[in-house]
This record gives structure tokens, sequence and C-alpha cells, in this order.
């Protein structure tokens, strides 16, 4: 591990302690081979001025839950330090006390919860401390060789701890084993099964000790061969399989969840391991992990939706083998699965959890690997690992109430995304919780829709093999479909029939009709496994009310609809919703120009905004207000509704 400090970064702020807090904080927390997502903690001990204007020792500490990484001035927490040293001297402090002591602690009440290892970062004397869960240490303890081989590496350079619950005590612990150390003759603290602490006066020493300490664990790895041991193998591809593991997986959640898969050599080489029941079952790589992986991922091997069943009975038995008093089981689900011949899967709410799991499940196959390689994997007891995911302080990291949105894990494929009512029904979507992709011709749509739970795909709807490309990467992306909107069309130019040119005809059938029959042919396997799975095509008020010299687009929308109502018929029977919605006169797209909107307001002798809202209700209907609608077509109020037609035009009156 290579030091990433600058001394012109760091010259520049050197009068500022905080500020030098916050770099080598930075640095660390850029490492995920140190922290990940929140993990790991820094401190500063300072001396700041009080209200009365008295100087007050303080401790500067990372807030809890906030991420190294990005961390930043107010995402520390200042806790008065000689109550935290007054703390270490009681017997015994409930978790509930000391949160309560540190919250009352606090030199402002606005400040951040103090990371829970507050009282032991204040009992180091040292200015800086720095605290991760590198995982070649927590590799190498993880084995039940572990004490041994880290004394053999570090010798008298640091303190070994074993594995103690976090909180106050491991503080009591380590306070007491130190009481007649002399600390300037070790740089850092390893805790089993746990992570590193190092520290010193200054930022860059507590830093480069860190980064010293770690190396010496790595270089231990890659002498003795144990580092690059991953197994590798080309996976195979089944995403149908995929969107049924979803469907199962979001059954027992209750709820939609995304299904983000990692079909990468390494992890199918994992996942295809002989051994890989017994040796994934082992533990995670620290327990600070285990509130977002749970203790084991579920191996789906043969028929996974029993897997998924036994899995889901065994954490009810693990729950009541180890639960205390009035402690709740929280939902059953696994976090993440193990497929063999294929990699792995992580499930989350929303991309950003799925992601957070993938990287951590990733970060511990290798260590799995690892472990195993260097003699057996290891980890703390099932009890410890219970008690450190029921921990009340561990779990409010994650626990913290929001409201969750309408289309949370849900999965939307809309054509003609990039413009007019696609562009709406994608943000909108989007907005209440939904991953989409957006299909179009124009080649800014992947620019347009560049998130993670966000994509454009540049695709022409009659090209059959570009739109099969493109359901898959949104399977492949997000694990499986929902919601599907064919959108895209064209509007041919007035002309009567007798004159209608034929190449128009068929350019409207093709585009209009036949493309979103083919789009839902190669979407339905999907959304017969989606959650609630609705389909909402955009037809248009020329199908109840077709105006001469429109026969080419009328038919067309007249055959979409047809076709929505006979998919109603045929795919009721899965829990797809089909209904279909009537827009006219939406003039916030691309085609209404002001020049054409005022051309055809002259030729009806009237005002642009009287043209505009020339209906019964004399209101103007947006792409916006279509993409309302949608949403209503795809949550809860149309739940029990199929095969509707809904015109949303204002109140036309050849329509009414």
């Amino acid at each position: 591990m290579k030091s990433l400090w600058k001394e012109n970064k760091a010259e520049a702020i050197a009068g500022d302690p905080l500020q030098l807090r916050i770099y080598s904080s930075g640095l660390l927390g850029q490492e995920p081979d140190l922290v990940l997502h929140g993990g790991g903690n820094t401190s500063l001990k300072t001396t700041e001025k009080d209200i009365f204007g008295q100087a007050e020792d303080v401790l500067v500490v990372k807030g809890s839950g906030a991420d190294l990484a990005s961390i930043r001035a107010e995402d520390f927490a200042r806790v008065k330090l000689n109550t935290l040293m007054r703390a270490i001297e009681l017997d015994n402090l409930p978790d509930a006390m000391l949160v309560r002591l540190q919250q009352c602690a606090l030199t402002n009440p606005q400040s951040p919860n103090p990371s829970i290892e507050a009282i032991l970062h204040a009992i180091i004397p040292f200015k800086y401390v720095d605290h991760t869960h590198a995982d070649a240490v927590v590799t190498i303890t993880n084995n039940k060789n572990g004490e041994k081989l880290i004394q053999q590496i570090y010798k008298d350079q640091a303190l070994i701890v074993p594995y103690i619950h976090p909180g106050f005590k491991l503080a009591k612990k380590i306070y007491t084993l130190t009481k007649n150390i002399n600390w300037n003759s070790i740089k850092g603290i390893i805790l089993l099964n746990h992570g590193i602490f190092t520290f010193a006066d200054q930022a860059q020493a507590s830093y480069e000790n860190m980064i010293e300490l770690v190396s010496a664990a790595e270089g231990y790895l890659i002498t003795h061969g144990y580092y690059d041991v991953q197994a590798k193998k080309e996976p195979k591809k089944d995403l149908l399989t995929l969107a049924r593991i979803r469907s199962c997986v979001s059954k027992v959640k209750n709820r939609a969840i995304f299904a983000v898969p990692d079909h990468s050599l390494e992890t199918c080489g994992f996942a295809s391991l002989p051994d890989i029941e017994s040796i994934a079952r082992k533990g995670p790589l620290t327990c600070d992990h285990i509130i977002r992986t749970k203790p084991c991922p579920v191996v789906l091997k043969n028929n996974m939706e029993k897997e998924i069943a036994e899995y889901v009975s065994w954490y009810k038995s693990y729950f009541e083998r180890n639960r205390h008093n009035n402690q709740t089981c929280m939902n059953p689900a696994p976090k993440w699965a193990v497929w063999p011949d294929h990699g792995i899967i992580a499930f989350g709410a929303n991309i950003n959890e799925a992601k957070v799991i993938l990287d951590i499940a990733r970060h511990t196959i290798k260590a799995i690997e690892c472990g195993e390689a260097m003699g057996e994997w290891e980890t703390v007891t099932e009890k410890q690992m219970f008690e450190m995911e029921y921990w009340s302080f561990q779990q409010a990291k994650v626990m913290k109430k929001k409201s969750i949105p309408e289309f949370s894990g849900k999965i939307a494929l809309i054509t003609g995304a990039a413009s007019g009512i696609g562009l709406a029904c994608a943000k909108m979507l989007h907005n209440k919780g939904a991953a989409v992709v957006g299909l179009d011709l124009n080649s800014d749509i992947a620019a347009m829709f560049n998130k993670p739970d966000m994509r454009g795909i540049v695709c022409d709807i009659t090209d059959d093999k570009s739109v099969n490309s493109a359901i898959e990467s949104t399977v492949r992306w997000f694990g499986g479909l929902d919601i599907l909107i064919p959108n895209a069309g064209i509007f041919t130019g007035s002309q009567k029939i007798e004159d209608l040119d034929q190449k128009i005809w068929n350019a409207s059938m093709e585009i209009n009709l036949s493309a979103s029959q083919r789009l839902l042919k190669q979407c339905i396997p999907y959304l017969k496994h989606g959650i609630d799975s609705a389909v909402i095509f955009i037809a248009s008020k020329n199908v109840p009310a077709p105006g001469p010299g429109a026969s080419a687009y009328s038919v067309a929308k007249a055959g979409m609809t047809q076709l929505a109502r006979v998919a109603a018929l045929e795919l009721g029977r899965y829990g797809i919703r089909v209904n279909v919605i009537h827009p006219n006169a939406v003039y916030d797209t691309g085609i209404w120009t002001p020049e054409i909107l005022e051309t055809r307001a002259f030729h009806y002798k009237c005002s642009v905004e009287e043209y505009k809202t020339n209906n019964c209700l004399k209101t103007e209907v947006t792409s916006m207000d279509v993409a309302a609608l949608v949403c209503a077509m795809a949550g809860s109020a149309f739940a029990k509704t199929t095969g509707a037609q809904v015109p949303i035009d204002g109140g036309n009156e050849r329509v009414v």
C-alpha cells in the first residue's frame, strides 16, 4: 500500500489541525482496502474556547455514519475530552448510557452523534488517531492461527487485542491493557477480527503509521503467495433466472428490490468453488459490515426458490437462538447471493444500497479465499455476530426513518425517452424512486441519462437485435423489469387516403405499431417475474376521435390500442396490468415549435394560448401531466385496473 500524502497540499493547510485531520481522513477513505462505505473513524484532540471564553480540551471525532472519503468539517462531532476521560473510570457503561453521555458532552448539540468508539479515541494519548478495517490485517486475524501470525508480523510494533464488542467494553479493555505501557514504543493497536488503530501527534505520522503497518500485513500475504489466489471462471448468462431470483427475494422482503449482479471471472470463480456452501457461511470480513450484509449470503445452486426459503428459515432460527428479551427479528431476506457458474448478486432497496453491498461482498470473497489458502477462514462466533448485527447503535446507522419513494426498487423501460412525454415519464418515475432505462434514436440519450439508476441507450426500436440488447442490459444492470412504457412513435404528415404515400403508411405501421408489439413480446418473459408489473401504452386521441388526413397515424395507434387490450386479456393471469393513455394536444414537445404554434393558431383565428387550451376545461395538457397519469397507472391507484383506456386531453368534445 502506497502513501497518498502530498507535501504541497499538506503545507497549504499546515496551520489548521482540523483541515489536516480532514485531509488525512480523506486519504484513508479513498482506499477501499482500508475502509468501505462509512467504515473506520478518525479523531483530533485540540483546545477550543467554550461559550464563556475559557479554554476547553475537545475530541473532534468522526460522526457516526459519516464517510471518510468525503468527510467535511461538519461531519465531525466535538466532545468534551474531560467527560470521556472520566467515563473510562467507570466499571460499566451500557450502550444507551454511553450514547447519552456522549451526546451530553457535545460542545454543539447540532453536531452529529459521535462515533461509538469516541472513548477509545480519547484514551489514546496522541493528537491524531486513525482507525480502519484494513482488509489485509483483518484477513490475517480471521484465521485460527491469526493471533500468532500477527505477532510474527508486528513483533513489538503493535499492541494486539482479542476481539471485543466495540464500544465501552473495548475501550475499557484497551485502557486496562495500556495503563503501564510506553505508548511511544508502539505504532498501532491490532484488534483481532476487527481492524487497526494508529496514532501520532502529527497527522502525517499517524497516517504513515497506518500505511506502514497495513503494508506489512500485505507484504506477508504476498510473500507467502496468499494475496492473489482467487479462482477464476467464465460466467454463464441467464438473465431470466436473475429476474426470478429478484422476484423471489422481493417477495420475502415484501417490497421491490434491485438485484445487481457481478459476473466477473473472480466472483464466478469463488461462487463455483466445490465447497462454496460451507465457505460462504463462515462469516463476514469484519462485523462492521454485518448490518449491511447479514452474517452470510444465500447460496443458489439447484432450486433457488427452495434455497431462498431455506435461508429465510435459517435466519429466523439464528435470531431465535441469540435473541435477547424484546428484540424484533429484522426482515430475513438475504442481502446478497452466491450463484455458482454465474457470480454474486447484491440486493438493495435502492441502487446505492446494492452497490455498497456488492463492494463489501467483493472484498469479502477475496479475503475468504486468501484466508482459506492460509489455513482456514475463521471469524468471530455466531453470538458475537448477532450482537453486532442487533446492536442498537450499529442499526441506527442504516435504520434511520426515511420516507420510501413510491417506486423504490422498481425498474422501468421507456422508449422515445429523449424528449417530450417519454422524457417526462423517465424523470418522474426516477424522482419517485424507480431505476429507469430510456431508449431513443437521439445520440444524446446516454449523456442525458447518466446516473447509476438512470441509463440511456441509443436504440432503433425497429431493430429487434438492438431492442433485445437494450432489454438484456436493463435486466443485467438492475435485475429485472417491472414497468414498460412503449412511447416512441412518429406523427406522419397529413394525407388523404387516396393520396397516401405507401412509404408513409408502412413507416407508421412499423414504428407506431409493429415495433411496440415486438418490444412487448421480448419484455413479457421478464415482466412475468416483475413486481406488480405494468405496461402503459402511449396511444392518441386519434383512436377514439380520428381526424381526416391522419389515417396512417390513427390506424397504427388504434392497432396499438387493440394490441394492449388483447395483452390485458392474455397477461392478467401473470399479474401484469396493461393500460392505455390517449393524450391530445401536448404542445411542449420538440415537434411543436413556437412558429408552428403561431401558424396553427392563426389558421383557427385564435391566440396561441387559446389554441393550446381549446378543450372543455380550457387548460393546457403538458408532458408532465401525461407523466403523472403514467405514474398513477403504474402505481397502487390502478393496482386492480387492466385493459383501461384513459384520455388526457382537457376534455376533447369529440371524445366526450
